[in-house]
């Protein structure tokens, strides 16, 4: 395959993170990046190292808005010496889009249709390529999916949920359920550490707030750093979640694996420190073609950051839509319809 040349959108933590572990991938070539205070195009290949440093301690804060808004020269993206301060950092990245193979969607995304509505722009600019995201959230799916259409029109392969869950572990589950003719059950039970707190990750912990008990996305919208920071205090810095709302539901069904409602999703996020407060498992339970009943187990190593299971799987799954772009395949795609079919 030849060099790929990609786009990140946002360089909060995942948009940061994925440009880091793109250079330890020789074909992958990014050519973009902005945020809300500017934009770093070179067709050549960016610097990154030198926007990382521009970048650090660049996280959003709050949903669409964090990409949209008004400039602060000198900051985030636009205090990198390859970039310049805008206005309209999406749009420019959309003008530049003919020469780039995929964009990567690192936005915070707190509205529903967030990530939906910047695929409109792409579309309406006629871009053919692949666009992948890592959006945590079933909804989004659907509206992802009523745009199937456009998306073959203009040539566009999207891959939702590219991320750890959905994503790798999705994944996981879809070649665990290979075993089986009937899948009665998956568990995804997920461990996060990341000592550096809300204030350095705020994007992803606002989106898991959106998922505790008593809370939606809606309401944490709405809700100041201060406030979300006092729910984290409140919990003594660790988070536990059951039954969550995920795109791993959707995007198993969608795949033939099981049923949405087969799916649980749940885990722990502490804040308080960088090692995993429980282990990452994925648990597919069914019945094999000779009638034996059995649960296949996949587990994710303790010592493997959230950035490893994150942004290495999302580079992953950007190549494989890549090669099915170039291959003509075009449309709405999620990470376990990239797995051997069930």
């Amino acid at each position: 395959m030849n060099d790929i040349t990609f786009a990140v959108l946002g360089t909060g933590g995942i948009g940061r993170r994925t440009l880091d572990v793109s250079k330890h991938r020789d074909d992958l070539v990014p050519v973009a990046a902005c945020d809300r205070d500017g934009v770093a195009i070179d067709h050549d290949g960016l610097d990154v190292d030198e926007l990382l440093a521009a970048t650090e301690g660049n996280v959003a804060s709050d949903g669409g808005a964090s990409a949209v808004g008004e400039a602060s020269e000198g900051t985030g993206v636009a205090a990198s010496r390859q970039a310049v301060p805008t206005d309209t950092p999406i749009d420019d990245v959309v003008a530049e889009s003919d020469a780039i193979d995929a964009v990567l969607i690192a936005l915070p995304n707190l509205e529903h249709d967030f990530i939906p509505r910047v695929a409109d722009r792409f579309v309406a600019a006629d871009y053919s390529g692949v666009l992948v995201d890592v959006l945590k959230r079933s909804r989004v799916i659907g509206m992802l999916d009523d745009r199937a259409d456009a998306f073959e029109d203009r040539g566009v392969t999207f891959v939702c949920g590219a991320g750890a869950t959905p994503g790798f572990l999705t994944g996981a589950a879809a070649l665990a359920a290979q075993s089986f003719v009937e899948v009665e059950e998956v568990e995804i039970w997920w461990g996060v550490g990341l000592e550096s707190g809300y204030r350095d990750n705020r994007g992803t912990v606002r989106e898991d707030v959106a998922h505790l008990d008593g809370y939606d996305v809606e309401t944490v919208r709405g809700m100041s750093d201060d406030e979300i920071e006092a729910i984290v205090d409140e919990h003594d810095g660790v988070l536990e979640f059951h039954d969550m709302a995920h795109a791993d539901d959707v995007l198993l069904e969608r795949a033939g694996i099981c049923d949405a409602e087969d799916v649980t999703v749940g885990g722990v996020l502490d804040l308080t420190s960088d090692e995993k407060p429980t282990t990452t498992t994925v648990r597919v339970t069914g019945t094999t073609f000779d009638g034996a009943r059995g649960t296949n187990v996949f587990r994710l190593d303790d010592a493997t950051s959230m950035a490893a299971n994150v942004n290495g799987p999302a580079l992953g799954y950007l190549k494989a839509a890549v090669g099915r772009n170039r291959a003509g395949e075009y449309g709405v795609f999620g990470p376990a319809e990239l797995m051997p079919g069930f």
